[in-house]
């Protein structure tokens, strides 16, 4: 029982995720009021319309900002530095590393003197 929750749970973490622009959306849309009267950038500038907007496009800035810098850590962290203890041993093998002749002698290609085929002319 207690698996089956924690495989739930992370589902919908991973799902969630994906879907944090909808979240910033919704919560935009259930607090406009609130938001268009006391967070508002543009609120002592009623002619503008802005009605909060400006609130809610620098929270998706920053989303967009956050998922960058998450991506790019991700990346960071999917190098890894390699240490050898050892010093390698390469050999050459001399029998890779010969020398191929080219062969000398050239096909001869048959000596034909035919007519170049032209089209009959039109006209």
């Amino acid at each position: 029982m207690v698996r089956r929750f924690i495989a739930y749970l992370l589902i919908v973490a991973l799902i969630s995720v994906n879907f944090s622009r909808l979240f910033i959306y919704a919560g935009f849309e259930l607090n406009r009021n609130y938001i268009a009267t006391k967070l508002c950038e543009n609120r002592n500038k009623p002619w503008l319309h802005c009605n909060g907007k400006c609130y809610f496009i620098k929270k998706i800035k920053q989303a967009q900002e956050k998922e960058k810098n998450d991506e790019r850590q991700s990346q960071k962290n999917l190098f890894q530095e390699a240490l050898f203890a050892q010093k390698p041993d390469v050999k050459f093998y001399s029998q890779v590393l010969q020398v191929m002749q080219v062969p000398t002698h050239r096909i001869a290609l048959p000596n034909v003197d035919l007519p170049i085929f032209l089209p009959p002319q039109l006209g």
